[in-house]
């Protein structure tokens, strides 16, 4: 079976978001279309990705094929975790960080574990599964919307702003690889729906109405889960998925793994730091799409890199 291009292409653009996220893009001049962009639009790219994830983890159906998949997430992990190891072993929680990933890893780890979970539950029926999605997902947003609120002081306050807390396995990629999964399971499409880009509308709509309310009713902190989100990604997987191009080259999934990797090494890298220019994003992708084409045909000698 070809893979299909539309899907590939959209694993590009959610790698750059990730990119743009991190950057803070636009920050410092124009600091509420940053928040509405970092904050809203940029935040479907994790979240798509796993829903994506979720959908394909439907044919894990084998104890086999299970430690196969868990083999391959965890190696991933593990490789990236040593290649950014200067930066997290003096940490003063190093464990915490080497179970729940250090930076942008925690991604990967996280799938890990929700993929355990999934395992477990995917003969339960689909209106459980996603109640419990639903779930999970409700209490990490209430936790992050707690937090952000400052709605309790102290110690308290502290622990509800501890993104570990909401931002992991349970409250995140779990909700989303069991929305993909689901998809799957239950044949939904998009194939019948003519005017399915007027969703895709609403949904761009939807989240920057929500980062809007959050910068102006709750806090201009940084926000990483919006409710929004656990309508707005299967949307967006499943109007590109309907938009069907085969194609046999794996080539641009890899790049967007690799730019998804790679882009914090770069970023945190002194060239990048001390760098004044006004063209300073343009040159940092411009650096960034050869690095991560190098790590592609790297992959292809070493494995697993990717």
């Amino acid at each position: 079976m070809g893979r299909n291009l539309s899907i590939d292409i959209l694993k590009i653009i959610l790698a750059l978001f990730v990119v743009f996220l991190h950057m803070n893009f636009l920050k410092e001049t124009h600091p509420m279309l940053s928040f509405l962009l970092v904050n809203g639009i940029f935040r479907m790219a994790v979240p798509v990705f796993l829903v994506i994830t979720g959908f394909y983890f439907f044919h894990i159906d084998t104890g086999k094929k299970l430690k196969k998949w868990l083999f391959r997430t965890f190696l991933l992990y593990a490789i990236w975790m040593l290649i950014y190891i200067s930066y997290w072993k003096d940490n003063d929680q190093v464990w915490l960080t080497v179970i729940f990933g250090y930076h942008h890893l925690w991604y990967l780890i996280g799938t890990f574990f929700s993929g355990i979970i999934l395992f477990l539950l995917r003969n339960q029926k689909a209106v459980l599964l996603f109640a419990f999605a639903f779930l999970l997902f409700g209490i990490g947003y209430i936790v992050q919307i707690l937090g952000n609120a400052h709605y309790f002081k102290g110690e308290q306050d502290s622990f509800l702003n501890d993104y570990l807390i909401y931002r992991n396995f349970l409250f995140v990629c779990f909700p989303f690889l069991t929305i993909g999964f689901l998809i799957n399971k239950m044949k939904i499409s998009f194939e019948k729906y003519r005017y399915s880009y007027l969703l895709i509308v609403f949904s761009v709509l939807m989240i920057v109405a929500e980062a809007y309310f959050n910068y102006i009713m709750v806090s201009s902190e940084s926000t990483d889960i919006l409710f929004s989100l656990f309508f707005v990604s299967p949307i967006l997987f499943l109007y590109c998925q309907k938009i069907y191009v085969k194609t046999q080259s794996k080539v641009l999934a890899s790049l967007s793994t690799a730019i998804y990797v790679v882009h914090p090494f770069i970023m945190k890298s002194d060239f990048y730091k001390d760098m004044t220019s006004e063209y300073k994003i343009l040159i940092f992708l411009l650096i960034l799409i050869p690095v991560s084409l190098l790590l592609v045909l790297l992959n292809r000698k070493l494995k697993y890199l990717l």
